[in-house]
């Protein structure tokens, strides 16, 4: 598994198990677990997955089986909506790591880009510098709304984690959060079997050239151009599949050919249509 720098030094695992819509605890617990005996060091919750309490159980018997150490480990959580003031930020902080029955989390993100998300940072930036965190950032921030965030906010985020697949590309957000360090992150990278990515004819004929699956050739070119990936199953063996990329590179050319499917949109959640936006900033979670 390769790792990258995070702007602070903190190493971040380029891939990781995503535990988005596992909201049933035994699933949710076996799925980590599975994801870190098949090799997966980077585990992506958050608050409003309602699953923090299965993932820390998950991560307690990994530990207590010998499979790991909370060293190798790089936990990701997130703060919801609901939380979004300094005072909110820092209560939402301390009910996440208690579920996770961690004392420290790796990576902590502002899950959505509305509300006040500068009274939430701030709470952020003085938990990073308490070493409650060893890294801060966002998510779902398009390439305006994070400029202006990152030109406001001391501490820059590290990480804005946004849908990044073959078929939403986002190259230009991706050069706006270079210029400030951040490391761009895959939500969704395999479109939520949008766009019949599992057997897309593109992803398939560079695929067979390799022997790999159309989903790993969707992973493989995200991670080619620098993107961290937060892939998602439940099943063993899309698991195992998910994590076989790192034995091929995909050419110059398979690059282009798979840069050909952006469509220049959202294909899962519009994070600039109003009725989402709407719906996140009303949805409210115990």
């Amino acid at each position: 598994m390769e790792v990258l720098k995070l702007s602070n030094g903190v190493k971040m695992p380029l891939e990781g198990y995503g535990v988005f819509q596992i909201e049933d605890k035994e699933m949710c617990k076996n799925g980590v677990l599975n994801a870190i005996k098949s090799g997966y060091r980077l585990i992506d919750t958050a608050a409003s997955y309602l699953n923090e309490e299965a993932v820390g159980e998950a991560i307690k018997q990994a530990i207590d089986e010998g499979i790991v150490t909370r060293e190798e480990l790089f936990i990701t959580t997130k703060l919801w909506v609901q939380d979004y003031s300094y005072e909110k930020a820092k209560i939402g902080f301390e009910k996440s790591i208690e579920k996770l029955g961690l004392s420290y989390i790796d990576l902590y993100l502002l899950h959505q880009p509305y509300g006040d998300s500068y009274g939430a940072w701030k709470a952020l930036e003085e938990l990073y510098r308490e070493g409650k965190i060893r890294a801060i950032g966002v998510s779902n921030f398009n390439k305006c709304r994070f400029t202006e965030f990152a030109e406001v906010v001391d501490v820059k985020p590290m990480v804005n984690q946004v849908e990044l697949h073959p078929f939403f590309s986002q190259y230009d957000l991706i050069e706006v959060m270079k210029e400030y360090g951040c490391q761009p992150q895959a939500w969704g990278p395999l479109t939520e079997g949008k766009h019949n990515i599992f057997n897309h004819p593109v992803l398939k004929e560079i695929g067979d050239k390799y022997g790999k699956t159309p989903a790993q050739v969707a992973l493989k070119w995200n991670v080619q151009r620098g993107v961290s990936i937060i892939p998602k199953s439940v099943h063993l063996d899309r698991i195992k599949e998910n994590i076989n990329i790192w034995d091929f590179e995909l050419s110059d050319d398979d690059m282009k050919k798979i840069d050909t499917l952006d469509t220049g949109k959202s294909e899962i959640i519009d994070h600039n249509d109003l009725a989402i936006i709407k719906f996140i900033l009303g949805h409210r979670i115990d």
